[in-house]
């Protein structure tokens, strides 16, 4: 099935084998990636949902192995792997270590390497009991977090350990120039988990966030007030040095997202 977003839908021109369907529908929801999944989850038919947007790749073997493993551990809500991550002509591996990850796990750190590009789940857990992709989120940012969060809560994320999807990763993939947006979404994630407030390394890297963010705007006082919440919380975190730089740097922002983007990272 292939969802569009704002546009009308046009039948994509490949060779479609008899015992295979191809549908397109368009976005019925709020526009925008969140709703355009939900609008896919919700006219979907089959048992299991799994997600490949419009710059990603599936590798050869993603859904056998991933079934596979969900009938393996009928105990996990879902089921991820690694990822190659393509930047600048080139493949770097992103392969989480645990063979599980858990609600702390993704309270500490926003494994990247998981999102739902190479999420495996049964449909009527995506609807029933972990919910559709919250659609109210600021600016669409953070959607694959909020709901990783949330399932994690009712199980854990079995991981296939070797890199299943191919993530294509240029300028447009980024929310870079959203700076206003980004940082209201992650005070949404605060509000919305207050369990954060357990793990000090993991409230630690959301406020190092929060101060790049506040830096890469211009907002020198919400960088610093950020940098020092984070700071006290955790002396170590490197975000609140690269947040330190890029506020007395004027333009530096973008620069640092590209050299993390390199390797396959983020902020």
């Amino acid at each position: 099935m292939v969802v569009f977003d704002q546009s009308e839908p046009v039948q994509p021109e490949v060779s479609i084998p008899d015992d295979r369907a191809l549908r397109c529908i368009r976005n019925t929801r709020s526009d925008g990636l969140a709703g355009a999944r939900n609008s896919g989850a919700f006219e979907a038919t089959g048992d299991l949902l799994a997600f490949c947007d419009d710059d990603d790749e599936w590798l050869i073997g993603k859904v056998r192995q991933q079934v596979m493993r969900l009938d393996e551990e009928p105990r996990a809500i879902a089921v991820a792997s690694g990822i190659f991550v393509h930047t600048d002509g080139h493949d770097v591996a992103r392969i989480p270590a645990p063979r599980e990850l858990t609600f702390a796990d993704f309270l500490r750190s926003r494994w990247m390497e998981v999102n739902p590009c190479n999420i495996l789940i049964r449909r009527a857990d995506f609807l029933d009991r972990v919910g559709p992709v919250d659609e109210r989120i600021p600016g669409g940012h953070n959607e694959d977090y909020e709901w990783l969060l949330r399932a994690t809560r009712l199980g854990p994320i079995s991981v296939v350990r070797e890199p299943l999807v191919r993530l294509y990763w240029h300028e447009s993939s980024w929310f870079a120039q959203r700076w206003p947006s980004l940082i209201a979404s992650h005070l949404y994630l605060l509000d919305r988990y207050p369990e954060f407030a357990t793990t000090r390394s993991g409230l630690a890297r959301m406020y190092g966030q929060l101060a790049f963010y506040h830096a890469a705007a211009g907002d020198r006082r919400g960088a610093l007030r950020w940098g020092i919440r984070t700071f006290r919380l955790r002396p170590l975190e490197r975000r609140t040095y690269v947040a330190a730089v890029v506020a007395v740097v004027p333009g530096s922002a973008a620069r640092v997202l590209a050299f993390a983007n390199r390797f396959g990272r983020g902020i």
